[in-house]
């Protein structure tokens, strides 16, 4: 089996996983944990892996300078990215939540413009503005059932924050990425960030009772930490390295039809006419801004 083969099954498995989350991580919530105190369960659980594999893996010192860059990734990209996902996923459906973290390339399109001064084309500008249309309406519209979306207004607003805070995190950690090898840097994000939503979480998971916790949702809890954080991102370091990155965004498009799929048949959310014309719309949106510009070839 050759190594683009491997990376697609790779790749598969990161949607897969990732779809999977938004129903698996709401069900835990906040029957078994509260938001917090899953997030801090969750970045302890993958800090402690990543160390396990640095311990076999590379041995790299990271730069005193270089620490600034990292708290900065791990706040954008571990602390206030999950806490404002949990909080709002547990907030809304499972669909909606989905469908608002698409509009992750539309923002660090506008971030790029804003801060790397990247040219925006006109093709890019009436993308960012279909896709924060549907943004908008999903936001302010999308609704779902009262007994597991109790405020999806505020949630949908979370969520959409969320998206925005790990478009930051990709501005932030690119020129990281580039000097150090990605488990070490992951250890040491994930340690910062461990500190940062200790606070938030601790009483949370102090607060638990793990012996009332039957087997089925300490298995959730075990794959939110170990395939939809850990496991994602090792698998998503081999496919990134393999294939084009069009090719990975299209699995990263994937998720929201196959979260829909999983929170449809595990009837935790539903579709209605709201969702399904505000997810067009964000589509549209991200395919303009992700669009290729052709250069125009002048001839002789």
């Amino acid at each position: 089996m050759s190594r683009r083969t491997l990376a697609l099954i790779a790749a598969s498995f990161v949607a897969i996983f990732y779809g999977a989350n938004f129903s698996i991580a709401k069900d835990v919530m906040p029957h078994y944990v509260q938001p917090y105190g899953f997030i801090l369960l969750r970045v302890l659980g993958t800090a402690i892996l990543f160390w396990l594999i640095g311990f076999l893996g590379p041995k790299e010192k990271i730069q005193k300078k270089d620490f600034i860059r990292i708290a900065g990734a791990a706040f954008f990209g571990v602390a206030f990215n999950m806490l404002t996902f949990f909080v709002g996923l547990n907030l809304t459906t499972p669909i909606s939540a989905s469908v608002l973290m698409v509009t992750a390339p539309i923002i660090v399109m506008i971030l790029s413009a804003i801060f790397l001064k990247e040219k925006l084309r006109f093709l890019k500008i009436v993308g960012i503005l279909v896709g924060l249309a549907g943004t908008l309406l999903i936001i302010l519209y999308g609704k779902g059932n009262h007994l597991t979306a109790t405020n999806p207004t505020l949630g949908n607003f979370l969520v959409f924050v969320n998206a925005a805070s790990y478009a930051c995190y990709i501005i932030v950690v690119k020129k990281i990425t580039q000097k150090y090898h990605p488990f070490t840097f992951m250890k040491w994000m994930y340690t910062i960030g461990l500190v940062l939503v200790l606070p938030f979480g601790l009483h949370e998971v102090l607060e638990m009772t793990p012996e009332a916790i039957p087997v089925s949702g300490l298995l959730k809890i075990g794959y939110v930490v170990l395939f939809a954080t850990f496991g994602t991102y090792v698998l998503n370091i081999f496919a990134i390295r393999e294939l084009k990155p069009t090719t990975v965004a299209v699995f990263i498009y994937l998720q929201p039809l196959l979260a829909s799929v999983f929170a449809i048949a595990l009837g935790s959310d539903s579709l209605d006419i709201v969702k399904i014309f505000a997810t067009l719309l964000i589509f549209v949106g991200v395919y303009l801004v992700t669009k290729p510009t052709e250069k125009v070839k002048f001839q002789d």
